[in-house]
């Protein structure tokens, strides 16, 4: 149940911390977080191509399970969440697309959350754990929602340090 929270919090300390030791990358926690939500993403995002023999994650089947009847072509809707889910992460790590990337991700989440609340209330298990309970899903998916939006604003000055140090490193 705290897997997805651990994935995107995990690396968020991880990349801060790099921050504090002079990754100049990871300067903020603001930007640690983009990065952090980025990795979550790639994982999750991935969950919607895997086959049935991957047992590490989720697998396409689990995620078309969990896509609600009034949803149409199933398997086609979760390949499309999952590039779209890429796309969000790859968005998150550079300083040009972030804001976009961030508001894009929100507007994703709240439009899967439905499969979310389907996949609750008809107990649809992933990977062969229990699905996740409405109480914790609910503020779990304020959480993404809260660091997308987070992120996606701009941090000001480190913004511009980060995008000249890109600037600087493409240069060379």
């Amino acid at each position: 149940m705290f897997d997805t929270l651990l994935l995107l919090f995990g690396p968020w300390l991880g990349f801060r911390l790099l921050g504090l030791l002079g990754v100049a990358r990871f300067a903020t926690w603001r930007v640690s977080g983009a990065h952090a939500l980025a990795a979550m993403l790639v994982c999750t995002g991935t969950a919607h191509f895997m086959p049935d023999s991957v047992t590490v994650m989720p697998s396409h089947a689990d995620m078309t399970a969990m896509v609600p009847p009034f949803v149409p072509f199933p398997d086609l809707m979760v390949y499309a969440t999952g590039v779209l889910e890429l796309l969000g992460a790859l968005g998150l790590v550079r300083t040009a697309t972030r804001p976009v990337a961030g508001i894009g991700l929100v507007v994703l989440f709240v439009v899967m959350f439905p499969a979310n609340v389907y996949a609750a209330i008809e107990d649809v298990p992933l990977n062969g754990d229990p699905a996740t309970p409405l109480w914790f899903r609910i503020p779990e998916q304020l959480v993404f929602i809260a660091v997308a939006l987070w992120c996606a604003r701009s941090d000001g000055r480190a913004d511009q340090e980060e995008s000249s140090r890109s600037s600087s490193l493409a240069a060379r």
